[in-house]
Parts: C-alpha cells; sequence; structure tokens
C-alpha cells in the first residue's frame, strides 16, 4: 500500500484562501518564484471583491464559478491546469468523486500538491492507501486535517472542488501585468458574478451593496467583520503589487497613486472593528463612518480602473477581440 507526503508544501493563511493554497502548491512544485501579493496580482485574485446583501461570511469565496473564475489567472501563469466540482447532490457524485481520489493521489505521486474545497479552499499534501485517507491543510492549524477517500468533497455547503496543475510555459512578466489588469477591469464592470443569483454583487455594485447593508442594520455580524478584513488585505495587496510595477507605464503610477490613498483608508477602516473573544468583530459605533469610508474607497478605485483602461487599449487585446469562426461561444 502506498503512502506519499510532500513535507516540505506548507500552505499558511494570509490572504485569500484560494491564492493561500495556490502559493503553497506552486512555490512548492517550483512552478512560481515571488512573494504571494505578486501572485494574487498577476492571477488578478486580489482585484475580485463579491459582497452578500447580507454580509455573509461566504462572501468572500463566492466570487464566481471557481472553474471559470481560476482559469483566467492560472493561464496568466502560463500553467496547465484541470479541475472538477459540482454539487454533491447530483446523482453521478460518487462516480466522480471516484475519479477525483485517483487523480490526486497521480498528482501527489508526481511531487504536485492539489487545491481542495474543505471548506474554504486548502491544501492536499499527502495520502495513505492503507488507511485510505488524504492529508489537508486548512493554513490554520499546523497539524493536517484527515480525510477519508470515502467522504472526498463532501461538506456543509453541498459543493465541492479540486484542482491540480502540470506544466508551465513561459510568460513575459510585462504581459503577465497587462493581462491582470485586463481582468481587474472586468471584474470592476460585471456586477454579478453569479447569476440568476442577485444576492451576491461584485466589482463596483459589491461597494454599493456593502454600504447598502451596513446602512440598513441588516447584516451578519462575523460576515461583516470577516468581509473588511479580507478587503483591507486584498486592496493592500493590490497596493503592494502595483508599486513593484511602478516605471513602465505612467498611468500606472497614477493607479498606484489611488491605491497608496486607499491605503490610508484601510487603516480608518481597521478602527472600525475591535477583538472581541480573539476574534476581530464591526464596531456598532463605527458602521456609519465605515459606509462613507467605504464611498471614498470606491471612487478612488474607480479612478484606478479608468487608468487600466488607459493603459489597456494602448495595447492588442486577442483573447477578448479575436472572434472564432463559430462564432463568440466554443462549439458544441
Amino acid at each position: 500500500m502506498a503512502e506519499v507526503i510532500l513535507d516540505n508544501l506548507m500552505m499558511k493563511r494570509e490572504s485569500k484562501s484560494y491564492v493561500d493554497s495556490l502559493h503553497g502548491v506552486l512555490t512548492h512544485a517550483g512552478l512560481f518564484q515571488g512573494s504571494k501579493y505578486v501572485l494574487a496580482g498577476y492571477t488578478g485574485l486580489a482585484f475580485k471583491l463579491s459582497v452578500h446583501r447580507r454580509l455573509l461570511p461566504m462572501s468572500v469565496t463566492a466570487y464566481g464559478q471557481w472553474g471559470e473564475s481560476h482559469r483566467p489567472g492560472i493561464d496568466n501563469l502560463g500553467i496547465f491546469t484541470i479541475w472538477d466540482g459540482g454539487r454533491t447532490r447530483h446523482s453521478t457524485f460518487e462516480y466522480y468523486q471516484r475519479d477525483a481520489v485517483n487523480w490526486v493521489k497521480r498528482s501527489l505521486d508526481g511531487g504536485i500538491g492539489v487545491i481542495y474545497w474543505i471548506p474554504e479552499f486548502g491544501v492536499i499534501h499527502g495520502y495513505d492507501d492503507r488507511d485510505r485517507i488524504f492529508y489537508v491543510q486548512d493554513g490554520w492549524s499546523k497539524e493536517p486535517q484527515i480525510l477519508l477517500y470515502d467522504n472526498f468533497g463532501l461538506n456543509f455547503t453541498g459543493f465541492w472542488y479540486c484542482q491540480i496543475f502540470g506544466e508551465q510555459v513561459h510568460i513575459p512578466e510585462q504581459q503577465m501585468l497587462l493581462e491582470s489588469l485586463r481582468m481587474a477591469i472586468e471584474d470592476w464592470d460585471i456586477p454579478y458574478r453569479l447569476l440568476p443569483d442577485r444576492n451576491i454583487a461584485s466589482g463596483r455594485l459589491a461597494y454599493d451593496v456593502w454600504v447598502e447593508a451596513l446602512r440598513s442594520g441588516d447584516y451578519d455580524a462575523s460576515g461583516a467583520a470577516y468581509i473588511l478584513e479580507s478587503y483591507c488585505q486584498s486592496r493592500t495587496e493590490i497596493q503592494m503589487y502595483l508599486q513593484d510595477a511602478r516605471g513602465i507605464w505612467n498611468e500606472l503610477d497614477q493607479a498606484y497613486a489611488c491605491y497608496e490613498q486607499l491605503g490610508a483608508l484601510i487603516i480608518q477602516m481597521k478602527g472600525c472593528m475591535a477583538q472581541q473573544e480573539n476574534r476581530w468583530m464591526l464596531r456598532l459605533d463605527a458602521t456609519e463612518k465605515l459606509a462613507q469610508t467605504l464611498l471614498e474607497a470606491k471612487a478612488l478605485e474607480e479612478q484606478a480602473v479608468h487608468y487600466f483602461r488607459v493603459i489597456s487599449l494602448k495595447f492588442p487585446d486577442r483573447k477578448r477581440s479575436t472572434v472564432p469562426l463559430w462564432g463568440a461561444h466554443s462549439a458544441r
């Protein structure tokens, strides 16, 4: 009976859980060398913002259909990837489950970890055929979680997701930077990523939904704090990402200046939270202040995205301007 453990693969929760997982897997496999904020930038994940109308904690990972939301970012890194997922209530789930167990093991045999929805996202870094278990890191605990093969994909959300990675082609850094700005523009402009569900707003509209929830008072308290924590982290990542890229295009320097101003607002936003029983919670007397600060942040980000558009228009965009012979959609 085989047993494989990727000892040096470490996933630590600091950013969005998918970014944390991706950074752990790719750096261990030698597919990415760089800071986590650079990875969040190149993949466009730092720019994603989604907010449920009641500020539920699931907002942070509800930025779209995961496979389609993650694919452009991984493509931008030039890395081959395969994913699968869906709803565990589907009658075919057990067949997909058995197949996924096998290809996850093959990836681990090849020395590459696997991203897995726990929830949230984590990393499968080993398995033991004798006990029929996987070892899973959630990024919080130093000790791995144990996942039975028979329980693969089962969790309280009713969704399952798994992703593996392969070989890589080289993409110039400036090309990755440009594409990341274009992904940021798309995420800013698309109001709903999970249609027909309109309870979760994205991009520009997410700010309005967030402010409306705060002012109505009808929101989830723990979710309000978690969304704010995640937001402060992602916008700090964007600021650091653009700071490294200064000097390439004048408009990018101007966009960085917007996020630098937003960084000052983040300090104010963090002051709207207080620690209660070892966790951060939104101060009830600070909701209006937070709402006003978020509107200021929205205006700054709108201006930054304007500069991204100016940069984008300077270069051909074959991904979005080339229409195949069969039209805008893939042949069926």
